[in-house]
């Protein structure tokens, strides 16, 4: 399907600009042409890629925009029509991630709060490195209070032992999402 500049205006001028209560910012699942999710992305860009005829819908869970002559169905999951080759992405080593991981917990004393920093369980002036199996959660006062000793020499061991966060799609791409119950059938399994 060919768009023409009319469409591509009224596209856009609801995606940003929607007046009638649909929250256009929500995201949407991109499925691989094998169903594998590869991406999450925004509303806008998944309406023009089903408009486009590059993205097929597979769920509309969200209902549908109006214009004068045409409506369009708001994608909450998309295929592509062609197979995209790509590595399977891995979960970078942010302080977010870390937060992410450990369930925004302090993983000294148990507390769950955003205000979290990271302690490494061997520090790093003692040779410890900056790798998934050696950073923690901790809120201000136990960090302050392990301070730079190893957990042998504080008594403070974390509650459960660091690791490498799973790299699952559901990991990958469900963080955030935990009200698309209609993501879990596609997430599941990768």
């Amino acid at each position: 399907m060919v768009l023409g500049l009319n469409t591509k205006i009224l596209c856009y001028y609801y995606c940003c600009y929607n007046h009638i209560g649909v929250a256009m910012n929500e995201q949407v699942l991109v499925l691989n042409a094998n169903f594998q999710p590869i991406n999450v992305t925004s509303m806008y860009r998944a309406i023009n890629l089903v408009l486009s005829d590059k993205a097929t819908l597979i769920l509309n869970g969200r209902g549908v925009i109006r214009s004068v002559s045409q409506t369009f169905p708001i994608p909450s999951i998309i295929r592509l029509n062609h197979m995209v080759k790509r590595p399977r992405p891995i979960v970078k080593l942010t302080r977010k991630e870390i937060f992410r991981r450990d369930h925004f917990t302090c993983q000294y004393c148990g507390r769950h709060t955003t205000d979290l920093t990271i302690d490494h369980v061997i520090p790093r002036h003692l040779g410890g490195k900056t790798r998934w199996e050696n950073v923690v959660s901790a809120c201000r006062r136990c960090n302050h209070l392990k301070g730079g000793l190893t957990p042998e020499q504080s008594g403070m061991y974390p509650i459960k032992p660091p690791k490498n966060p799973p790299n699952t799609a559901a990991y990958l791409f469900g963080h955030g999402h935990h009200q698309k119950q209609d993501w879990e059938n596609f997430l599941a399994g990768w």
